[in-house]
């Protein structure tokens, strides 16, 4: 009897072993959900819901992106942290979300570095420093040149102290030694708006909320604060080129709650990097936001974020940035 039970206890934990890797190997087998720390229409919404259209072709699955904006993308963060890790709930992710929040506030209702599996890449979003297409400034040298002659005095919009666009106005400003006027808004567009009106004489902001007022010659793109040029904007120089060192990005990527299961992230790895590698989308996800190489790979995206920790936590010190 006991040999008879000790067969049946192996038999039975065999089969539990296996069970996993069965499902694993069948995943996605119901819909899968991306939280988005972003509102509907914004352009990260747009990136998600064409990754995933895409990736749900593959699956045949339905891809669910739930928008929980708000909190300086806390809100959608913690939900995606506390949410089961069975493989079926991913977090579309920002540089604020996982990285720059952590050193600009000081309660933080998630850990982005415990609480989160990296799964890849979606894309670098340049950013910009443009002015009115009016203004007199027609160069970074001539910015420069104006804001020492002025010190205090010129007036560059952003999205605010504690966001992406604020933090690259402040980096800037110290890096070229000059003191501005810089103006927070509540969003891209009213600080575009504004500066198209002459409210603001300067704007930072990323690239694709102001290709628009480029195109119709309203702004004028001084610099892009990426380490090259970009792709569409050949003639506009990088910030580099006065500044050498000088890369600063948005980016977006997928991460996972902790503990999902390696086969799911895999998976969706894998079909991410072909999703993004195919030319007509990478096109597309241009027109409207980031700059694709690729997915990556899982441990590529893990280093990446590990190094952005590292940069952004020396420049909170060098800056004398306190979370609040």
């Amino acid at each position: 009897m006991n040999r008879r039970q000790l067969q049946l206890g192996a038999a039975a934990a065999a089969v539990w072993l296996i069970a996993p890797m069965a499902s694993a190997q069948n995943w996605p087998d119901k819909p899968v959900k991306l939280i988005l720390s972003q509102p509907a229409g914004s352009g990260p919404d747009a990136v998600a819901r064409l990754i995933g259209d895409q990736l749900s072709r593959k699956w045949g699955q339905p891809i669910i992106v739930e928008n929980r904006p708000g909190g300086q993308n806390a809100i959608g963060a913690q939900a995606a942290a506390k949410a089961a890790p069975d493989g079926y709930t991913f977090y579309f992710a920002t540089a604020a979300a996982l990285v720059t929040n952590v050193y600009l506030f000081k309660n933080l209702p998630y850990d982005p570095q415990k609480n989160f599996t990296p799964v890849g890449m979606i894309g670098k979003v340049p950013f910009a420093l443009s002015v009115n297409a009016s203004s007199k400034l027609r160069s970074l040298q001539e910015f420069v040149n104006h804001a020492k002659a002025n010190p205090g005095k010129l007036t560059v919009a952003n999205e605010g102290p504690k966001t992406f666009s604020g933090m690259v106005t402040r980096l800037l400003a110290a890096d070229v030694a000059i003191d501005v006027n810089s103006v927070p808004f509540s969003s891209v567009a009213a600080a575009v708006t504004d500066t198209v009106g002459g409210q603001t004489e300067a704007l930072v902001s990323d690239v694709p909320s102001i290709a628009q007022m480029v195109a119709a010659g309203k702004l004028r793109p001084l610099a892009v604060t990426t380490g090259k040029r970009i792709a569409g904007w050949d003639n506009v120089p990088a910030v580099s080129e006065t500044l050498p060192g000088f890369d600063y990005s948005g980016w977006m990527g997928i991460v996972a709650p902790a503990g999902t299961p390696a086969p799911a992230v895999q998976r969706f790895n894998r079909d991410l990097d072909a999703v993004l590698k195919d030319k007509g989308m990478a096109d597309r996800l241009l027109a409207i936001g980031p700059v694709t190489e690729g997915a990556g790979t899982v441990d590529q995206m893990a280093a990446y974020l590990a190094a952005e920790h590292r940069r952004w936590a020396k420049l909170a010190n060098d800056l004398s940035i306190l979370p609040e």
